[in-house]
């Protein structure tokens, strides 16, 4: 587990030795960025290629990209899922393998070693690879509460991947064939985050669309398969898991997860920022959607 004391450094996370090219391009999603991106891009010197995909940002984002050598795409934004359709569908790229990045992430480098040894193995056949997620919170990295360690799949082969139509807020790549794990982490650390102002609206803009998300999701008639919640495979876990959030009684649930996660789960062991993080995400986010859903329910009939 990366410590506080690397975080600190992430923007050389790169040693100079292990500089090298992988046939990888990386794509970033970018809008308004231009607390986070340098230091993303800083992180990625072992990528062939690196794609900024930009939302027309009003902010000194594109110089930052083009100052660093990276290719610029602009391209309207309706959501993250939407964005990723697009650039799986239509955007030109020099490499088959994609590495799916936020501008507030920054690779490690275990990572990029962990994902040099997959993807340049001839007798690889995976079609993606599962990563491993950090979180930092107002300068803390969150070790406990259901938080680290996460694992998404942000590595993929482009022609075996799509994303998963029913999304409307995070983006969740789905990939037709096996799939491996990479080792080091993926800090996520989003400069803009420190103000708590700006994460609380933040959690209310997602807190809309999660609402009008899950109204379409409850008219799936599919129920969340047991066995599946004890998968060893993250998607199927969280799809199953979607299925069963989607059964549990409004207002409860953000309760029941706000104590699962903080206090089960120990989210308490870090510090007020765990104690910020789970009661804003888990509670305050979890029960605006509930406001809103419970509102779209009422006009719906």
């Amino acid at each position: 587990m990366t410590d506080n004391n690397e975080i600190e450094q992430h923007a050389d996370v790169l040693a100079a030795e292990a500089r090298g090219q992988l046939p990888i391009t990386v794509v970033v999603t970018t809008f308004n960025e231009e607390d986070n991106l340098e230091r993303c891009l800083l992180s990625l010197g072992w990528a062939a290629e690196v794609i900024v995909v930009d939302s027309f940002s009003s902010d000194r984002t594109v110089e930052i990209a083009r100052s660093h050598s990276a290719k610029v795409i602009q391209h309207a934004y309706e959501s993250h899922p939407q964005q990723w359709r697009w650039i799986l569908e239509e955007m030109q790229a020099q490499n088959e393998w994609l590495f799916a990045v936020d501008a507030d992430f920054v690779i490690t480098t275990p990572l990029w070693l962990s994902l040099q040894r997959g993807i340049l193995n001839e007798a690889n056949q995976h079609s993606g690879f599962y990563v491993r997620h950090a979180q930092v919170f107002m300068g803390r990295l969150l070790r406990h509460g259901t938080v680290y360690p996460r694992h998404w799949l942000r590595v993929f082969r482009r022609s075996a991947a799509r994303v998963d139509d029913n999304d409307l807020v995070d983006v969740h790549f789905l990939v037709s064939g096996t799939c491996g794990y990479l080792n080091g982490d993926l800090l996520e650390d989003n400069v803009k985050d420190r103000d708590l102002s700006f994460w609380v609206n933040k959690q209310l803009r997602f807190a809309s669309r999660q609402a009008r998300e899950e109204l379409q999701r409850r008219s799936i008639p599919k129920g969340p398969n047991v066995r599946a919640l004890f998968s060893s495979t993250p998607d199927k876990r969280i799809s199953n898991l979607k299925l069963l959030w989607l059964r549990l009684p409004l207002y409860l649930r953000p309760v029941l997860l706000f104590t699962y996660r903080y206090i089960v789960m120990g989210g308490f062991l870090d510090g007020k920022q765990g104690f910020l993080y789970h009661f804003t995400q888990a509670l305050f986010y979890r029960l605006a959607v509930d406001v809103y859903l419970d509102d779209l329910i009422h006009v719906d009939h």
